[in-house]
């Protein structure tokens, strides 16, 4: 199975950024200082990629005791697909579009098993957050059992900048929530449509759920009051499916 490239050195993960590179992580040692490390620190906020300031000795693990400079990357093993040109080439195509929005979901298992679902269910894309969103690494990959590198995942600066670009397109929201007395049931899916999931502990976020044209929930006959989100995630992808058929 595909890994992260681990590349070290400020000057590498400078040439890495100015190059289009996607990365997943950098990891900075505490105190770092000079012209070399805030062109970089530049680069890093400006791109939003994910920061950890680490011991150093999580540096020399991650470098194998190679000359770091106090700064180690983590490369994404996938790259990651233009959501305007995706949303553009699944209009022209013949088929009723299906995207998956994953708000500020974090488990990486949980991703994996949400793509490997989605690639099975015809899913044209996945869109998330570039910050605050499970990282796409070689666990996320093994857990989807390679349909990460099958399946194309966008990803945007705020989830609110891909609802918009997808109700341009005239693509409806649908969010799978607890907070509606909606049932996923009754709503029309035989349109093209967007389904938002939310993170693990609070679900799709208000400010979201304010934008949707749909909110839809599942029944829950137990005493347990929810379901994991990969597996309501699936309940919504093959409902859609269901009616589509």
């Amino acid at each position: 199975m595909e890994q992260s490239t681990v590349i070290f050195g400020i000057r590498a993960i400078i040439e890495a950024i100015e190059s289009g590179s996607t990365l997943e992580k950098v990891y900075l040692q505490k105190g770092l200082r000079g012209d070399l490390f805030f062109q970089l620190d530049k680069l890093l906020k400006k791109g939003k990629i994910s920061t950890s300031v680490v011991p150093v000795e999580k540096l020399n693990r991650l470098s194998k005791h190679n000359n770091h400079q106090g700064a180690v990357a983590k490369i994404s093993p996938v790259e990651f697909a233009n959501l305007e040109e995706i949303i553009e080439d699944t209009l022209s195509s013949n088929k009723t579009p299906l995207f998956l929005v994953l708000d500020q979901l974090s488990d990486v298992r949980n991703f994996g098993a949400i793509i490997r679902t989605a690639e099975c269910t015809g899913v044209d894309a996945i869109i998330i957050q570039k910050s605050g969103s499970a990282p796409v690494n070689s666990e996320t990959i093994k857990t989807s059992a390679g349909a990460a590198f099958k399946l194309p995942i966008c990803k945007v600066d705020h989830i609110k900048d891909a609802i918009f670009q997808l109700q341009a397109a005239d693509i409806k929201l649908v969010a799978a929530t607890e907070k509606t007395e909606d049932s996923l049931y009754d709503i029309d899916l035989n349109q093209p449509v967007a389904i938002i999931m939310g993170s693990e502990h609070k679900g799709v976020s208000n400010s979201i759920l304010k934008m949707v044209d749909y909110k839809g929930k599942l029944p829950l006959l137990g005493e347990i009051e929810s379901l994991n989100v990969s597996v309501a995630c699936g309940a919504f992808l093959y409902e859609t499916i269901r009616q589509r058929m």
